[in-house]
């Protein structure tokens, strides 16, 4: 377990005052099959489940009951047969007393509890969590999002958000292996190194110093593709290599790191014009970041100062302020500016962004590129979020916008038509917002800015 019993005792407290009435129920995550039984993924434990017991092992599920204050923990010891394959594990009554928990109780009695009671559970994301609730609750899975607790969603956000001092630390403990991850990358992506190559040494680098990745690698050369994975595509000089990738600690905190380097190891002209409009809105981002502050506004500076800076460049045109607000921009730039991040690299995101990121304040945008904003609300000092602006010339989105006029008053098309070959480019940074600003997290800061990505890389390119 990553705190002490009295942690895990104190949350469950706060949750349980936050909630107010009926029973909550948090069930763990089980393992998941990749092709048979027997053949799992790498198990991963349930984030919430995990923040409130810090227990790992599968087959668990509790109860608070928010007016006795009652708390049971459901999930059955492990026979003989088990421990031959697997080894001895901590039995039940072991794992209560250690998350401080009093009562233990076969997960063959968990419906019994739940009779005629009101009972809160979030969301559910994996399939035999669904049949679970539907087993104990009657409610078929295609019901269960919408019936899923508000009060426990505000509750788990509320408490979430704010990171304390150990889980910053756990949170540094990941982005010093994403360090690791992303140095690499930067040394091993020269010509004709294939981008599932660098993808699985990252892999590698995850699993020998954490747990796993925080998702799955991003490395390409197409950088315009967002969410592009390896497809063991050779690199080329002249090309821009972008790899978006992040680690998981062994208790499940992430880091998430972006860096975009020249395959030859130099920028030419065009491509250093273009990252350095996406240096300077990372750091727009980082000056602004501070407690008080929208991070929706934040979001909105930063693409006026990229829409000033693509004017220059000859790709847009007229008045800033009506640009944005238009959207147009968001040919360029079709993401926010950044996410939480915690337990979940994409910070309980399972629970529904417009709870994570937006508030009463705040809301969500339906305009194409703002509308994928996935946090907007006003910063607080322990908040941990991605800052992570960029430039993408995706050849599609402008064949679509030119033929259908789209923002045709704000877009010089005949000049983007040159970059259909260019790719992307995203730099990303964890920080912690503090009392007064905001750090990077980790020891070790990936060079980003042009001049040492281009040293880095002539200094230890493999």
């Amino acid at each position: 377990m990553l705190f002490s019993k009295e942690t895990y005792i104190q949350r469950r407290e706060c949750l349980r005052r936050l909630v107010g009435d009926g029973l909550i129920l948090l069930p763990g995550n089980n393992d998941t099959p990749m092709n048979y039984p027997a053949n799992t993924y790498k198990r991963r434990q349930d984030s919430t489940f995990l923040y409130y017991y810090g227990l790992h092992r599968d087959g668990l599920a509790a109860v608070i009951d928010c007016e006795s204050g009652q708390e049971t923990l459901f999930g059955d010891d492990i026979d003989i047969e088990d421990i031959v394959w697997y080894g001895s594990v901590t039995d039940m009554a072991q794992m209560a007393e250690a998350c401080g928990v009093s009562a233990v109780r076969p997960l063959a009695s968990l419906g019994d509890m739940l009779k005629g009671r009101k009972v809160h559970f979030l969301p559910p994301y994996r399939h035999d969590t669904q049949i679970l609730l539907m087993d104990l609750l009657g409610l078929h899975p295609s019901q269960q999002r919408s019936a899923a607790s508000l009060a426990l969603i505000h509750a788990v956000v509320q408490m979430r958000s704010v990171k304390s001092e150990g889980e910053i630390a756990e949170i540094e403990r990941a982005c010093a292996i994403g360090y690791k991850m992303h140095t690499a990358a930067m040394m091993l992506g020269r010509q004709g190194v294939t981008d599932s190559y660098v993808s699985g040494v990252l892999d590698g680098i995850a699993a020998s110093n954490g747990s796993i990745t925080s998702f799955q690698n991003i490395v390409t050369m197409h950088g315009e593709i967002l969410h592009g994975v390896p497809v063991g595509e050779p690199l080329r000089n002249g090309r821009l290599m972008l790899c978006d990738c992040g680690a998981e600690t062994t208790e499940h905190y992430c880091s998430d790191h972006t860096r975009t380097t020249p395959v030859s190891g130099s920028f030419d002209a065009r491509q250093a014009d273009i990252y350095d409009i996406v240096v300077d809105c990372h750091d727009l981002a980082l000056d602004a970041a501070r407690p008080g502050n929208r991070w929706w506004d934040v979001h909105m500076a930063v693409c006026r100062l990229m829409t000033d800076r693509l004017k220059a460049l000859g790709l847009m045109k007229g008045d800033t302020e009506e640009a944005v607000r238009a959207g147009a921009h968001a040919l360029f730039m079709p993401h926010g500016l950044g996410h939480m991040m915690g337990m979940d690299v994409h910070d309980m995101e399972g629970l529904g962004q417009i709870y994570v990121g937006y508030d009463d304040e705040t809301r969500p945008s339906s305009q194409f590129g703002t509308a994928s904003l996935r946090m907007a609300r006003r910063l607080e000092e322990g908040f941990v979020i991605t800052d992570e602006p960029g430039i993408y010339f995706i050849p599609d989105l402008i064949d679509h916008w030119h033929a259908e006029g789209i923002n045709a008053d704000f877009l010089c098309f005949d000049e983007i038509e040159k970059y259909k070959d260019f790719g992307g480019i995203r730099i990303e940074d964890d920080v912690l917002i503090t009392k007064d600003g905001c750090r990077f997290l980790g020891e070790e800061l990936i060079p980003y800015k042009r001049a040492d990505v281009e040293r880095y890389v002539a200094e230890h390119r493999m």
